[in-house]
């Protein structure tokens, strides 16, 4: 068992290496702009819905320009099984047309410019930033908040908390690693429902 933090640390370190060596971005996108839609598109619903409905999206409009020809509706009825589809239509089409006006057509990659598109807050622009644009950026999802607090290397007292303590625990270079890492393993091993931590090759071995 793990005793001290440093010790604790380490022992998450290899225990995400060994179990994810290589952890995949979970959205499909081929570019920045198809990443930033996916991720709006994420929120509330499973990166398998949201691979499915890009899939037919993009096929339509996988540039600002053609998103915005689309128009609101046309978006709102492809993206409904997504759920929250009327907000999440408006915000697709809003941030392309602010895309296409302000940007000619490509996606910042700054935090201050990504958080002025509408419907982009700092977790989406995080996403973007760190696997877009490979700018050093710690994406904090549900799964990473409540493993931040489990695992006692965060006090779970907010988002922005959570963020601010793995930052500091993580080199910067592993962070887009370590942020795959720790939503794939609440996936798989540690889950909001139903948690064991006998069965949890993390939780059974470290000390909070």
């Amino acid at each position: 068992m793990a005793k001290t933090k440093s010790d604790k640390i380490k022992f998450i370190g290899e225990k995400l290496d060994e179990l994810f060596p290589n952890p995949p971005i979970p959205l499909d996108f081929k570019n920045p702009y198809t990443l930033l839609v996916a991720v709006v598109l994420s929120a509330q619903c499973t990166d398998v819905r949201v691979n499915q409905v890009t899939k037919v999206l993009f096929k339509e409009a996988s540039t600002p320009s053609a998103m915005v020809k689309l128009g609101v509706k046309r978006i709102a009825e492809i993206i409904k099984p997504c759920g929250f589809f009327n907000t999440k239509s408006v915000n697709i089409f809003n941030l392309s047309k602010t895309l296409v006006e302000k940007y000619k057509g490509k996606v910042p990659c700054t935090f201050e410019e990504l958080e002025a598109l509408p419907g982009v807050g700092h977790k989406t622009a995080s996403v973007v930033m760190s696997h877009a644009y490979k700018i050093p950026a710690f994406p904090v999802d549900t799964h990473i908040h409540r493993l931040a607090e489990r695992w006692g290397l965060s006090d779970g007292s907010t988002v922005e908390q959570t963020e601010k303590d793995l930052k500091k625990i993580f080199p910067e270079n592993e962070w887009e690693k370590r942020h795959l890492q720790i939503i794939y393993y609440g996936r798989t091993y540690c889950k909001a429902r139903g948690h064991k931590v006998e069965d949890c090759p993390i939780c059974s071995r470290i000390a909070k």
